[in-house]
């Protein structure tokens, strides 16, 4: 798992590890385009990946992609978590952050069954002031504790700072283990 701020250089790190595991990773895009801006960001990183990867766009639904054997690059956890998040909004009462959670830790689980090596990229977005927007502080108590959960199931975590790897985790794998989550960015 990679972590860090906005432009700290999460995605950029991940796509090099992705590289150095695989001559073929597969680039799995959680995103939905919603402006124009989005949109030439989402094309730069197309461009900057090239033809080297397979690219599967899936805003929600990760399991349902067969990736055995292969390097999985995820970006991002935090989008796809806002995907989740904004489907199950209710205008009077918002959603329910605990069931949303534990649906998406089934989601989660089934896509890591399969064997093959994940890099999740995600954000740090409660490492800054409590908002005053409910709504706001709902989605950053979600991504806060989907990104502990699979930080937990992860064998390495790579926190970004100003485009510098540190290294917050690291589990040794056993001889006879292959695969599992990379947390590496």
């Amino acid at each position: 798992m990679i972590t860090g701020g906005q432009r700290s250089g999460k995605s950029r790190y991940a796509e090099q590890l992705a590289e150095e595991l695989s001559e073929r990773p597969i680039y799995m895009a959680t995103a939905r385009i919603w402006d124009d801006e989005f949109a030439h960001r989402v094309k730069r990183h197309q461009e900057r990946r090239g033809d080297r990867w397979t690219t599967i766009e899936e805003e929600k639904w990760l399991s349902k992609h067969d990736v055995t054997g292969r390097v999985v690059l995820v970006d991002c956890l935090t989008l796809w978590c806002t995907n989740f998040f904004f489907d199950n909004q209710d205008d009077v009462h918002g959603c329910d952050v605990d069931n949303l959670l534990h649906a998406m830790e089934d989601e989660f689980e089934r896509f890591i069954r399969q064997d093959a090596t994940f890099i999740f990229v995600t954000n740090e977005v409660g490492s800054g002031g409590v908002s005053e927007n409910a709504l706001q502080r709902r989605f950053t108590d979600l991504q806060g504790w989907l990104n502990q959960y699979v930080a937990s199931k992860a064998d390495e975590v790579i926190l970004m700072v100003s485009g510098i790897a540190v290294k917050i985790k690291n589990l040794p794998l056993a001889p006879s283990q292959g695969g599992g989550i990379v947390d590496e960015g």
